[in-house]
């Protein structure tokens, strides 16, 4: 990922009336274009509806297109809101690597780009808005370890794979289970963020590995379909940590069905978002890297 240090590439204004025009469209609502990977997954729901109230609070127009985890789809929908005339571009990527193909095309008119959740491997981007993912993968296994007294059998069931999350969630995990010598990590299959999938790999990765201690996932989805299968199994007392804290991880929690899951807060992600390239679009300096505060609930 390429972070152009500071400020936006587009001149504040390009694309408004000329001073004389009192009456022009200088007036007009910034356009701020929001493509998610994803509208099937309650985590990102949220942060749509973050980016929403903050665009609603500051009158900003927000255009927002549902990629569907197609990174095929989620480049022509980006060259769709460069059509549009957005302002500014927020993109949450299907894919760190293929997405570079829709924020080149932004560069190429000097519309702004900011990544939010995840990043991406190419292109130029102003800033980029997420939790520490790194920082939260690390607290799962770090919990993980404390309750299973440094020993045990565990299965990673991992996201998206080239997803930025997936890769710095996972790297988190392993940073605090690689060092303990009495903790196996016995199975690490992707599920998608999908809670269908996460259910489907379980199940299958049950059938070798019926002993198992722990299972670490990548967000919330996959771990409360880990959760229904290990249910079908007959499976008890497996430790469950999940990544987002939406509300059904949450009440998984309360109900002691998971020991735990990382908060990450979508809300605030998307209205840091829409902030952001409001600040953005206004000549403001913007830092590169602005985090979210993250929290165990446990």
């Amino acid at each position: 990922m390429i972070i152009a240090a500071g400020c936006s590439t587009k001149a504040p204004g390009s694309d408004k009336a000329s001073d004389g025009d009192s009456n022009g469209k200088k007036d007009d609502k910034v356009k701020i274009g929001l493509s998610i990977s994803t509208l099937n997954n309650p985590f990102f729901v949220s942060l749509k509806d973050g980016a929403q109230k903050a665009a609603d609070a500051e009158e900003a127009e927000l255009v927002v297109v549902d990629a569907q985890n197609d990174s095929a789809k989620q480049v022509s929908d980006v060259e769709d809101l460069i059509q549009r005339g957005i302002d500014v571009l927020l993109i949450n990527p299907a894919d760190s690597s293929a997405v570079s193909a829709a924020i080149e095309s932004a560069n190429k008119e000097n519309i702004p780009v900011i990544t939010v959740d995840r990043s991406a491997e190419g292109g130029e981007v102003v800033a980029h808005i997420a939790s520490d993912n790194v920082a939260g993968g690390q607290m799962a296994g770090e919990l993980i370890l404390e309750q299973l007294g440094n020993k045990g059998k565990v299965v990673e069931l991992e996201g998206i794979p080239g997803s930025s999350a997936a890769r710095e969630r996972g790297e988190g995990f392993h940073k605090a289970v690689d060092e303990v010598s009495d903790i196996e990590v016995v199975a690490k299959q992707a599920a998608d963020f999908d809670r269908s999938k996460g259910l489907s790999v379980m199940e299958n990765i049950l059938q070798a590995n019926k002993d198992i201690q722990a299972i670490f996932a990548h967000n919330d989805e996959m771990a409360l379909g880990a959760i229904e299968a290990l249910e079908a199994a007959g499976i008890k007392d497996v430790i469950v940590v999940g990544f987002d804290a939406t509300d059904d991880a949450v009440k998984a929690v309360e109900d002691k069905k998971m020991a735990a899951t990382v908060a990450q807060k979508p809300e605030e992600i998307g209205q840091k978002s829409v902030e952001t390239a409001l600040k953005v679009n206004a000549g403001d300096k913007v830092d590169e890297f602005i985090p979210v505060d993250l929290e165990l609930v446990k």
